[in-house]
């Protein structure tokens, strides 16, 4: 499994940006999808989650209400769309895959990862 992000950039606060997850290779829709975020000088972080069926999704209290995870199975993307960002989202932002139904909020129980995009938001 070989995931890819691209989406990230600079922007302003408030503003909003598309993080994609691409898959080459293997299907995505046995893995349940989730994506990370590390900022400077802090550790990972998880920040949403979707299970490999889209049925369900999970995620963290700093970003409910303003982000929203998705998937097209088919084309075998996994989208997190961030609305309302703020200076505190800038990270390093990953995609990661855990071969399981079940959501996990801990990166040590996620098997694959992207090599991150970067999201800055400026004040």
């Amino acid at each position: 499994v070989q995931l890819a992000e691209s989406g990230g950039g600079l922007v302003q606060a408030g503003g909003s940006l598309r993080l994609s997850c691409t898959q080459s290779g293997r299907t995505l829709s046995r893995y349940t999808m989730a994506w990370f975020r590390q900022a400077p000088g802090k550790e990972r972080e998880f920040v949403a989650a979707i299970t490999s069926s889209g049925g369900s999704t999970y995620y963290a209290d700093s970003v409910k209400s303003r982000f929203t995870i998705s998937r097209d199975n088919a084309k075998n993307t996994v989208s997190l769309q961030m609305n309302s960002l703020k200076p505190e989202d800038t990270a390093v932002y990953y995609c990661a895959a855990r071969a399981s139904s079940n959501i996990r909020t801990t990166g040590n129980e996620y098997h694959y990862w992207g090599q991150g995009t970067q999201v800055t938001v400026s004040s």
